[in-house]
């Protein structure tokens, strides 16, 4: 079997690299007949990859620990579920898996746009050449069918990170994945209009559900991540700007910026150079992103070590991909020019322009802060590691006015807007944020400083903001005889992306009411012998006991400590201490009472020889409000995307929004 999946590794690069061919001659030629050999090596590459990745599967299932792969990441101790996934756990299954999910967009973009015939050969090329370069490294660099020898074939593996041993785990790569590897088609679609001289604004129409698939799943995986961290890692803390992370977050800044910036192209028929600039960015990140994590450039637990080779390959291929996509741009530049120019900076597109620049400069500060430790290492020979507080610093002075504008767009008008106009429009969210200025302030909320407040304030404009728009359009409908029901049902199904967008606007207003939340923790380190008490905010944690806990392949401990209101029992708490065996590694594991003020976060550090524990203790206020924002944005992303039959008899009105 493991024999199998190799040779189709090996056809996959044959095919990926005929593709590439008769793509980029097809479309050179205009010849519909290279166009359709390159549409069949794009079916026919995706065909090998899945019979692959389907044996790597199975080796994990069946634990052919002939594999090397799977003897470093798989073990008899595992459960089933947990060595599937660890097929993403290490370096080589984790390129076979963005190698695969590459060839299956590859696929449904070839199938559902068949009827583009200029630009699908450069797609189809374009696609290829990015997996011909992952199955270069695959079949020569990083093989996950190479064998033991059989003098070093064990009865067991060494089995996956126990950290990554977690249900979220399971998803939020493949979530990850999708995202990243999704902007390989906008990215496509937009080299081929400039190789093909098509500029106008099809390739953006055609790729619009593309670009908000792989950004919304990318926006998810990136949430799962924080969760993980925030239940397994044992800090007490859910973001931590770990290079991995921001790996993942740089293109979904970028993406964002265009999904901002391209509704005043289709608007205004501006910013057609930039709009091409940040979907190049966005694609260039993600294999930036991708070639950090996997080089062993920064270290981090989702990291992967690799050989030098691996690392200066990968980088030699985003700088060939960066400069031929903009190497192209540059050649079509000149028809590329606007028609139009900015009339006002009072209009909604200069609040766009203005946000599209403050997510480059949130974008340059993640970039720089994350590459600072090298860059320093390379110029001094000391590697200066910069911690969250230097980018919760430089951050929030680009995230609020962000916030800000989330709910000043759309109270301006497009080309120009008027003294009464923004009188009119801005009443009502303004009182709402002066008022909740004033409450917060008057309710003890300055006591941590003044940017809490600022962020509440800034936060209730935004949902005025929202509140108002949404009010108008339900009263501007029922005035019809509709129905306060059918009237939001309406609006959303003649103007989604507007509407929709308020709701995914309406999530990141719960996530900055979390982020907000944060200044306001507390943290406690105590040791307690049974029957000892801790108060917090009204809490009281009484330590009862601890006892051994073995299984399998762990032990460890887990204490018991009783949670009370006053003198009413709440519930019990259970942290945990363990020791993987095999791995020979600690790991905490938190207990967490939640509610939606605030998380009681309990770390069990230590079991002492006299019966007493440490724990740590934190209070996260709000914190449950990122998770709630989340779940709002995932509802408003849908609502964006849900597709809707068109209204027999009845002209569509047009949208005017995109979901930021």
């Amino acid at each position: 079997m493991s024999d199998f999946g190799a040779s189709a590794l090996g056809l996959a690069l044959v095919v990926a690299v005929a593709g590439v061919v008769a793509g980029f001659v097809g479309g050179l030629r205009k010849d519909a007949g290279w166009a359709e050999v390159a549409r069949r090596a794009v079916l026919l590459h995706f065909a090998a990859v899945t019979v692959s990745i389907g044996c790597l599967f199975a080796a994990f299932a069946t634990l052919d620990f002939q594999l090397e792969y799977v003897a470093s990441h798989a073990a008899r101790s595992m459960a089933l579920p947990y060595r599937i996934a660890a097929l993403w756990g290490g370096q080589a299954g984790s390129l076979l898996l963005w190698l695969w999910m590459l060839a299956a967009y590859a696929a449904a973009a070839v199938i559902v746009n068949r009827r583009h015939t200029t630009l699908i050969p450069w797609v189809s090329g374009m696609l290829m050449l990015n997996a011909a370069f992952f199955l270069v490294l695959l079949n020569f660099v990083s093989d996950p069918f190479a064998k033991l020898p059989p003098g070093n074939v064990l009865s067991d593996g060494n089995g996956l990170n126990p950290l990554l041993q977690h249900p979220v785990m399971m998803i939020h790569p493949l979530m990850l994945y999708t995202g990243l590897v999704g902007f390989a088609v906008p990215f496509s679609f937009a080299f081929a209009a400039m190789a093909s001289g098509e500029l106008g604004t099809s390739w953006m129409r055609t790729t619009r559900r593309w670009t908000l698939w792989a950004w919304f799943f990318l926006a998810i995986g990136i949430l799962l991540g924080g969760r993980w961290a925030y239940e397994v890692l044992g800090w007490g803390g859910y973001w931590a700007w770990d290079p991995v992370e921001n790996a993942s977050f740089m293109p979904w800044l970028a993406a964002t910026a265009y999904l901002h910036s391209v509704m005043v192209q289709e608007k205004r028929d501006m910013l057609k150079i930039w709009n091409l600039v940040l979907i190049g960015l966005t694609y260039s990140l993600c294999l930036f992103g991708t070639m950090l994590t996997r080089s062993g450039l920064v270290r981090s637990v989702h990291a992967f070590a690799q050989t030098e080779i691996f690392g200066i390959l990968f980088l030699g291929y985003v700088v060939l991909t960066v400069a031929l996509f903009f190497g192209v741009l540059l050649w079509r530049s000149p028809q590329l020019r606007a028609k139009h120019q900015l009339e006002s900076v009072l209009s909604r597109e200069a609040g766009f322009v203005v946000n599209n620049w403050l997510f480059m400069a949130l974008l340059a500060i993640v970039f720089w802060g994350t590459l600072f430790p090298k860059v320093s290492e390379w110029i001094t020979g000391t590697e200066v590691l910069i911690g969250p507080a230097w980018f919760n610093a430089l951050a929030v002075f680009v995230a609020i006015p962000l916030l800000l504008l989330t709910g000043i767009g759309p109270l301006i008008a497009w080309r120009r807007a008027s003294g009464a106009n923004l009188r009119r429009q801005f009443l009502v969210p303004t009182a709402c944020g002066v008022v909740a200025g004033l409450a917060t302030s008057l309710g003890g909320g300055l006591r941590e400083g003044i940017l809490p407040v600022l962020i509440w304030a800034v936060a209730a404009f935004v949902t005025g903001t929202i509140t108002q728009e949404y009010v108008r359009a339900i009263r501007a409908r029922m005035r019809r005889g509709e129905g306060p029901l059918r009237a939001v049902a309406t609006l959303f199904r003649k103007n989604q992306r507007r509407y929709g967008g308020y709701v995914v606007h309406l999530g990141v207003v719960f996530l900055f009411i979390g982020f907000a939340g944060a200044a306001f923790n507390e943290e406690r380190l105590e040791n307690m012998t049974p029957g000892d008490a801790v108060e917090m905010n009204g809490y009281r944690l009484e330590y009862r006991t601890a006892h051994a806990i073995p299984a399998q392949h762990y032990g460890g401990a887990i204490a018991r400590l009783a949670l009370y209101d006053g003198d009413e029992p709440l519930a019990t708490m259970t942290p945990e201490r363990r020791v993987y065996w095999l791995e020979q590694q600690p790991a905490s594991i938190p207990s967490v009472y939640s509610t939606l003020n605030e998380d009681l976060y309990v770390i069990l550090t230590a079991i002492e020889p006299d019966g007493s524990a440490t724990v740590k203790i934190y209070r996260n206020p709000l914190v449950n409000w990122i998770w709630i924002g989340g779940y709002t944005f995932v509802v408003g992303t849908l609502l964006i995307m849900w597709p809707h039959a068109p209204v027999a008899g009845r002209r569509k009105e047009p949208e005017e929004d995109v979901a930021g």
